[in-house]
C-alpha cells in the first residue's frame, strides 16, 4: 500500500472536522451513518486518489468515532485511530485550540507518520460488545459501592428515628444495582460460550491461579484476543507494571519506577490477582514471602507477581494449553 493522502479528523459528539493535508481542503461533517458516507466521497474527490491511496487519522473518542470507524472498516477504507495525547505531544508547542486547527494537526501527524502507520483492524463484534458490557458492569459496580459506604456511614451517625427511610432507599436501590450487575454478567458469559475462539481462551486464562473471571475478561477484550500486542512486556507497558529507569547524564540518579501513562483499569485488576496469588497460590505466595524476608521492597514484589501473573496468560494462549503448576510435582 502506498499512501499518498492523510486525511486529519477531529471527532466531536455532532460534527466532524476534516482537513485533507496535501491540498489542505477542509470540511465539516456531520456525525452521522449518511454524512460520513458523503465525508468519504468527498474524500477521494477532493483528492482525486482511489481509496488505497488514502488515510484516514482520528483520535480514538470512544462512542463518537464508533459509527465512523465501522463505516470505514466496512467499506475497505485504510484508517488508523490514534490517542489524543499521542498527537499532541508529537506536535510539539501548539497554541490555542480549534477543531479546524486539531484536524490539520492531526492530518500532519498522519502525513508524517504514513509509512510506518498500519491500518487499524476492528476487533470482532463479540469483542465489541463484551467491552461495552463490562464497561457498563464497572459503572454499575462504583456505584454501588458508593451506596453501601454511603449506608454504612449513615447507619453510624443517624438515630433510629431519623434514618429508616433513608436505609430502606439505599437498600432498595443496591438491590436493583446487584440484580442489572448479575444480568450483565449473565449476559457476558452467554457471549463467550457462544464464541468458540473466546471460550478457548477463557478457559486457559482461567486455569492461572490468582487470575479471576473479570481480570480474564479484561485480558480477552484489551489485547484484541490476544493479537493487538505482540507480547506481554508491552501489555504490561500499556497497564501500567512495567518498570522504567529514570536515569540521565550524572545528577539524576532517580529509583526504576512504573509509568503513569497507563490503562488504569488494568493496573487495578491485575494488582488485586497479585494480592489474590499471594493467598492462594503456594509458589506465589512462597516466592513473595522469601523475597521480604531478604529486605526486598513488599511493593516491587507485588509488581513483579504482576508481570509473572501476565507472562503466564500470554504464554498459555500461546502454547493453547492451560497453566500447570510445576510446583505440585516437586517431591
Amino acid at each position: 500500500m502506498e499512501i499518498k493522502e492523510v486525511i486529519g479528523i477531529d471527532a466531536s459528539k455532532l460534527t466532524l472536522d476534516c482537513c485533507l493535508h496535501r491540498s489542505g481542503a477542509q470540511e465539516v461533517f456531520d456525525n452521522t451513518a449518511e454524512a460520513i458516507a458523503h465525508m468519504a466521497d468527498w474524500s477521494m474527490k477532493s483528492s482525486g486518489l482511489d481509496k488505497d491511496e488514502l488515510l484516514f487519522v482520528f483520535e480514538h473518542t470512544g462512542l463518537y468515532t464508533h459509527q465512523l470507524a465501522r463505516y470505514l472498516s466496512e467499506q475497505g477504507y485504510y484508517f488508523h485511530l490514534v490517542p489524543g495525547l499521542e498527537i499532541k505531544r508529537s506536535l510539539g508547542i501548539a497554541r490555542g485550540k480549534d477543531d479546524k486547527a486539531d484536524a490539520k494537526r492531526i492530518a500532519l501527524y498522519g502525513y508524517r507518520l504514513r509509512e510506518e502507520i498500519k491500518p487499524y483492524q476492528m476487533p470482532k463484534e463479540s469483542l465489541e460488545t463484551l467491552k461495552r458490557l463490562m464497561s457498563m458492569r464497572r459503572k454499575l459496580v462504583a456505584q454501588r459501592a458508593g451506596h453501601i459506604v454511603t449506608l454504612r456511614e449513615q447507619k453510624r451517625v443517624l438515630d433510629k428515628e431519623l434514618g429508616p427511610m433513608l436505609f430502606q432507599v439505599q437498600q432498595e436501590i443496591i438491590g436493583v444495582l446487584d440484580v442489572q450487575i448479575a444480568k450483565i454478567e449473565k449476559e457476558v458469559d452467554r457471549i463467550i460460550e457462544q464464541d468458540p475462539e473466546l471460550q478457548d481462551l477463557y478457559r486457559l486464562l482461567m486455569t492461572i491461579k490468582g487470575i479471576g473471571a473479570v481480570t480474564a475478561r479484561f485480558l480477552m477484550v484489551y489485547t484484541v484476543g490476544f493479537t493487538a500486542f505482540t507480547t506481554w512486556r508491552k501489555f504490561a507497558s500499556y497497564c501500567g507494571i512495567a518498570p522504567f529507569p529514570n536515569r540521565s547524564g550524572t545528577s539524576i540518579r532517580g529509583r526504576t519506577k512504573v509509568s503513569q501513562l497507563a490503562n488504569k483499569e488494568g493496573k487495578t485488576l491485575l494488582n488485586l490477582c497479585a494480592g489474590s496469588a499471594i493467598q492462594c497460590n503456594p509458589e506465589m505466595k512462597a516466592y513473595y514471602e522469601r523475597r521480604i524476608a531478604n529486605g526486598k521492597n513488599k511493593m516491587s514484589t507485588l509488581n513483579i507477581i504482576r508481570n509473572k501473573l501476565l507472562a503466564r496468560a500470554f504464554a498459555v494462549v500461546v502454547r493453547g494449553t492451560p497453566y500447570v503448576n510445576t510446583m505440585g510435582y516437586v517431591s
